[in-house]
């Protein structure tokens, strides 16, 4: 397959580059907020969800990838120590909240309640995979009951 590389400008554009990015993982010191420039960077281990799939087999494979937010005003972490910068976290979605057209809120939300909140002038995202994929040990699964409870 070839590299993924998606642009965001709107909400519906921003759930596209979610459904990639379900179930990537990082360390948490793979994400750096730069006032000065109003940008929020994270590298993650994406699934390629997009070709497992497509796939007629169990293709299972993960793809290095940069995700980039524009025209960040204000970045904060909740539920997760920034101190253990080696620390693993799943992403699970990111999610967008208007305020005032088209100033709002992208949250990355994490498995086990962590979460990214950005205070964005507006929605100006980038999803580009950095090189080839590699074979995965598995493939993520999701208790649907449990996420719903909450238990």
């Amino acid at each position: 397959m070839e590299p993924l590389k998606l642009i965001a400008l709107d909400a519906e554009d921003l759930e596209v580059m979610s459904a990639h990015l379900q179930d990537a993982v990082l360390q948490i010191g793979d994400m750096a907020f730069v006032p000065k420039q109003k940008r929020f960077a994270l590298i993650v281990n994406r699934f390629d969800w997009e070709g497992a799939n497509a796939s007629e087999g169990e293709k299972k494979e993960r793809r290095r990838a940069t995700l980039r937010f524009e025209r960040v005003m204000d970045a904060k972490i909740q539920n997760m120590k920034q101190r253990a910068a080696s620390a693993a976290v799943e992403l699970l979605a990111v999610q967008f909240e208007e305020t005032t057209s088209p100033e709002g809120f992208i949250t990355l939300v994490f498995a086990g309640g962590g979460a990214v909140r950005l205070q964005v002038e507006c929605i100006e995202a980038e999803l580009s995979d950095l090189g080839p994929a590699w074979s995965a040990k598995s493939r993520p699964e999701h208790d649907i009951e449990s996420d719903a409870t909450g238990s």
